[in-house]
């Protein structure tokens, strides 16, 4: 007789070989029932309340096992509004505007579409950084899997032929990750909390470019968890100085005694992907060996 070599491992069926065996069991009232479900087969009995911490666990380790298995060992992480235009697309938005307040919001919007092509170049310089030699990478691009500059940090890595991650959440409204983000790295979250956690479980780098409260919430999180020493310290750069330092005045936190000076040297500012690039390269010293 054979010895078996994963005794523990062998001795029971596999669960999708039960579930499949489920399948086959003759129909009484008792196999009917919901009750006669295997649990993990039972989407009524996930979905109940008192089953959140599974569901917690299981949209926790889902990502994370599929990106092991990807073999990716650190993302370039980008936040930014899910409103900006690309530049082709730019004039489309001025042309909608019908009153003389949409036309000033438009033309800012517009101005902003700069910041499209500058989160696409910096996706195509990361996506350069070649695999290490046990043939994981890193550097890899992730964005929340939306669109406008979430789209362009996608499109960027497809522009070099690299796989992307796209980190997306269920919505009231219809929406759908960009056509840009690599299939089976394109993941949907029910919580923003668990979202928020995959971006930074690998973040080598942080790229924050301007948008509204979900880049605030997820940019000021990080700013906190690095401040408060729950994390290392990662490079984090602002794309456009004039934005963040009009919506968010930062010396005036210091002023009011509610920050630290050196609070503002936990993130850098810049106006270009070469730019961010170059903070990146100097926080590490090598990029093609981040390890």
């Amino acid at each position: 007789m054979a010895e078996d070599k994963q005794p523990h491992r062998s001795r029971f069926h596999k669960a999708k070989d039960d579930a499949q065996f489920a399948k086959q069991a003759v129909s009484t009232p008792q196999t009917q029932d919901p009750a006669y479900r295997l649990a993990f087969q039972d989407t009524e009995f996930l979905l109940r309340e008192d089953l959140r911490p599974v569901r917690f666990q299981l949209e926790l380790l889902k990502p994370e096992l599929m990106l092991d298995e990807a073999k990716i060992e650190s993302m370039l992480v980008v936040y930014g509004s899910a409103r900006i235009p690309s530049p082709e697309s730019a004039q489309a938005v001025l042309d909608a505007a019908r009153t003389p307040e949409e036309q000033r919001i438009a033309e800012r919007l517009a101005a902003k579409a700069k910041y499209y092509e500058e989160a696409r170049g910096l996706a195509r310089i990361a996506s350069q950084v070649p695999p290490d030699k046990n043939g994981c990478r890193n550097f890899v691009v992730c964005s929340g899997g939306g669109p406008s500059i979430m789209e362009a940090a996608n499109r960027g890595a497809d522009d070099e032929g690299k796989e992307s991650v796209g980190l997306n959440i269920v919505l009231p409204h219809e929406q759908a990750p960009n056509r840009y983000v690599t299939p089976g790295l394109s993941f949907q979250f029910h919580y923003f909390a668990l979202r928020k956690m995959h971006f930074l479980l690998r973040a080598r780098a942080v790229c924050v470019f301007p948008g509204g409260f979900g880049t605030f919430d997820e940019t000021f999180e990080l700013l906190t968890l690095i401040q408060t020493g729950k994390i290392k310290p990662i490079p984090i750069v602002l794309f456009s100085e004039e934005f963040w330092t009009r919506v968010v005045n930062f010396d005036a936190l210091v002023e009011e005694g509610v920050i630290s000076q050196r609070d503002l040297s936990l993130f850098h500012f810049v106006e270009t992907a070469e730019e961010a690039w170059q903070i990146i390269q100097d926080f590490y010293g090598n990029v093609q060996n981040p390890n």
